[in-house]
């Protein structure tokens, strides 16, 4: 599998958070929380996002048909 990196700047209540679920053994390191959490995310908002975005290109198409040339 291809990996793609990315920087990712997160405030220190969260950081503190992630090592403290890698210290207590819950996962492996920090990129695992942050891979895993993007998926769910992902996930979870997948079909909303895509209805999201059929609305608004259903709202400027017709918004189009109405202007006249």
């Amino acid at each position: 599998m291809v990996m793609k990196t990315l920087e990712v700047q997160l405030p220190e209540p969260v950081v503190a958070e992630l090592e403290a679920l890698v210290q207590r053994g819950w996962f492996a390191d920090e990129n695992e929380i942050v891979r895993l959490a993007l998926l769910e995310f992902a996930r979870r908002n997948r079909f909303a996002l895509i209805e999201q975005f059929q609305r608004e290109d259903i709202a400027w198409a017709l918004q189009q048909k109405g202007k006249k040339p």
